[in-house]
């Protein structure tokens, strides 16, 4: 169901994290600009893509907080990012519509990824 609290393991959790390697505030500060045009911005809380915005509160809660829905884009996202992507997540540049697209969803392919690799993570 929607609101209701959804468990998710920390494999998942951690690897949510490596890949969205954007900060909520740079997010936001993303999905503003890239909502803005010459006759203005959008409304702080609707800029940007539906998946950004969702992205962007995901980053914003605590684990214990997240909903199914939550779950299911965590696990968009991450998928999107590694059919774009190598599994190493080192930077590598393209075309600016393609890092746009991937930080839309919060994750700069010019940024080096800061955790372990894909589906290693520190114990608990």
């Amino acid at each position: 169901m929607e609101g209701e609290i959804a468990v998710i393991d920390n494999a998942l959790w951690d690897e949510f994290h490596r890949v969205v390697n954007m900060t909520s505030r740079e997010l936001s500060d993303w999905l503003r600009t890239e909502s803005a045009t010459p006759d203005g911005e959008e409304v702080p809380d609707r800029a940007g893509t539906k998946t950004g915005q969702h992205v962007l509160h995901i980053l914003r809660k605590r684990k214990a907080d997240l909903t199914a829905d939550d779950v299911e884009v965590i696990q968009y996202v991450i998928d999107q990012v590694y059919a774009q992507r190598r599994d190493d997540l080192e930077p590598v540049q393209g075309d600016a519509a393609w890092r746009h697209a991937l930080m839309d969803i919060g994750h700069d392919p010019l940024r080096a990824p800061e955790r372990p690799e894909r589906g290693t993570h520190a114990p608990e």
